[in-house]
């Protein structure tokens, strides 16, 4: 079991920049893939970016088609943290954001994740 704790949400005007951290701690962090998805009231939990862990492909990040070009992650795999920039936000960029963890590959559904944190508030105003 993994144990995650986001910080930097926050409220922020639309075409500002917010970066989020989430700090693992409970077992080897460079093994497991570290998601980023948002949840809107009223709306489903998504996807938003996914950090490969250590051992798969390449590294590269992935990211949902509504933020590419604008978000960025990544991660310190000494530090135990993932991050996930955020440029450029909009309004309907506002939601709850989590991160999550898995083992073995990235997936995009947030059921195939085992270990989420509390979530942070991130609020873009228009």
């Amino acid at each position: 079991q993994v144990q995650l704790v986001e910080s930097g949400g926050g409220l922020v005007q639309a075409g500002g920049s917010l970066r989020l951290s989430c700090v693992a701690s409970g077992r080897t962090f460079a093994n497991y893939v570290m998601g980023w998805f948002r949840q809107a009231p009223g709306k489903e939990r998504e996807f938003v970016a996914a950090v490969p862990a250590i051992d798969w492909s390449s590294g590269a990040p992935h990211y949902a088609d509504s933020v590419k070009n604008r978000f960025t992650s990544s991660r310190d795999n000494v530090k135990n943290t993932v991050y996930l920039q955020m440029n450029s936000l909009k309004p309907e960029d506002t939601a709850v954001y989590y991160c999550a963890a898995r083992s073995g590959i990235v997936r995009y559904d947030p059921r195939d994740y085992s270990d989420w944190g509390q979530g942070t508030q991130v609020t873009v105003s228009a």
